[in-house]
């Protein structure tokens, strides 16, 4: 059999084509990527004795809140990580980015697909270019296989698996944003439950120092030593401790209620027992200025949406140039024959296809500059989040420092208050001053007391808000290895 001349022809303009095709396979029409520039100082104006700009790998990795030594607080972090239902849906969500990177990774590669078909079918009588050895009914069997690549000549892919892994980056930085921010409020609210549980003690305390005073008072009116206005003004007195300390009470459900929502339980059934706040506050350290950056998932999920989008700028511009792809198509074919899989009933065809688009009414230029326009406002945004991270820390970091000064002050009014009330009441003994005295100086004591526990608590709250600004010893080193 005579080989066809042309054969060796085609075989070259088809190696040819091909080789053009992987050459241009290397252009890429995405602007080339820059962390947008943000103002960074070099240092925080507030730090100070509470608050050090010391590096902050002091910081424990993750379980951040070990800084505090308190049993019960570890627990409930570990049961918010476990079963807090918000947490579980950015971790979804995260979920759905990596399914979705699967998916755009798979255009990378040729799709396979098989086929067969085995029908029985009747033709019409009436058909057009009816032939006289054409049968009416006929079999149809058939075996085979095909294959289609897309030459990814213009970015077109590349740009959107590097969309894909950028988005699913941003998702993982979002899971570990949602963790600290709910991490913190945990930790915030049980603070101050902590700090009521210490205002009721003191309340219910100093209620039985009231109880005993006007004990005491009643005895001195029956003996005609004092008059009804001190027994009315001690028994006043008794009241508006237990209604304070009601109220207390109440704060402190409504606190136990969000607790339990954090950790993934019903408010009906999570109990919290009172137990004293942790003992010592601890020297958060604020780590460098220049380094926040790095420090806050926030911040790093949307720099990867800034990539993202700037990614997804490439994909819109390729849509002005030729869809090239090359398919084959090979199989087995026949009527009724028994012998299907031989070499007269092969088939094939190969070769490649371009598409391009020549009108449109501009409908890809409006994504180009929608999708420019989209990188816009991720930058914006990232600019953003950038300045309200150096604000946040700067916020917590005076106010730790304003706090620590006020719990000084606080301290010494607590000891004067305490002097003054002791003064009063052995004054109020001896006859020589009334009951209004006597109630005043007691009423400034709790106060103060109660004020100076307020303290303690906003400063552990406080405390808990400057690491999470600082973000809670997460780095963002965490994601270049992501989704690589």
């Amino acid at each position: 059999m005579a080989r066809d001349p042309c054969t060796g022809c085609r075989a070259t303009q088809f190696t040819l084509l091909l080789t053009g095709l992987l050459a241009l396979a290397g252009c890429m029409l995405a602007p080339r990527y820059q962390v947008p520039p943000t103002p960074a100082p070099a240092a925080f104006k507030e730090a100070g004795q509470w608050t050090r700009s010391t590096p902050a790998d002091e910081l424990p990795r993750g379980e951040w809140w070990q800084l505090y030594a308190d049993a019960t607080l570890n627990e409930l972090e570990l049961r918010l990580a476990a079963q807090n239902p918000s947490l579980a849906a950015a971790l979804a969500r995260y979920d759905q980015s990596r399914a979705y990177l699967r998916e755009v990774r798979a255009g990378q590669l040729p799709a396979l697909n098989g086929n067969a078909r085995l029908t029985r079918n009747r033709q019409s009588d009436d058909r057009p270019l009816r032939g006289s050895n054409q049968p009416d009914v006929y079999d149809d069997r058939a075996i085979g296989a095909s294959v289609d690549y897309e030459f990814d000549l213009w970015g077109r892919i590349r740009n959107t698996v590097a969309n894909g892994r950028y988005l699913s980056q941003a998702r993982a930085a979002d899971v570990e944003s949602t963790r600290l921010s709910l991490q913190s409020q945990l930790a915030a609210d049980y603070f101050e439950l902590r700090g009521l549980d210490a205002q009721a003690k003191l309340l219910a305390d100093t209620l039985e120092v009231y109880r005993r005073s006007l004990e005491l008072t009643d005895a001195r009116h029956e003996q005609g030593i004092v008059s009804g206005l001190d027994v009315e003004q001690a028994r006043t007195q008794l009241q508006n401790a237990r209604s304070e300390l009601q109220e207390v009470g109440a704060n402190r459900a409504l606190l136990e209620h969000a607790l339990a929502v954090l950790v993934g339980e019903p408010a009906s059934t999570f109990t919290l027992p009172a137990a004293p706040a942790p003992a010592r506050i601890p020297n958060v350290p604020a780590g460098l200025a220049s380094t926040l950056l790095q420090r806050r998932p926030d911040i790093a999920a949307a720099e990867r949406a800034v990539a993202a989008a700037n990614a997804a700028i490439g994909i819109a511009r390729a849509a002005f140039f030729p869809a090239v792809s090359l398919s084959a198509l090979a199989g087995f074919q026949n009527t009724a024959t028994p012998d299907l899989i031989t070499s007269p009933n092969l088939y094939w065809t190969i070769g490649p296809q371009a598409v391009l688009n020549l009108f449109d009414a501009g409908r890809r230029r409006a994504q180009v500059a929608f999708a420019k326009a989209r990188y816009r406002e991720t930058v914006a945004d990232y600019r953003t989040h950038v300045l309200h991270a150096f604000s946040d820390v700067e916020d917590n970091l005076a106010l730790l420092n304003s706090l620590a000064e006020e719990a000084d002050s606080k301290a010494a009014a607590v000891g004067s208050s305490e002097h003054a009330e002791a003064l009063a009441s052995a004054l109020y003994r001896l006859g020589a001053s009334g009951y209004l005295e006597v109630a005043t100086a007691q009423t400034a004591a709790l106060q103060t007391k109660l004020s100076a526990e307020s303290v303690r608590t906003r400063r552990l709250v406080a405390s808990v808000h400057l690491i999470e600004a600082i973000g809670g010893g997460w780095e963002a080193d965490r994601l270049l290895g992501q989704n690589r």
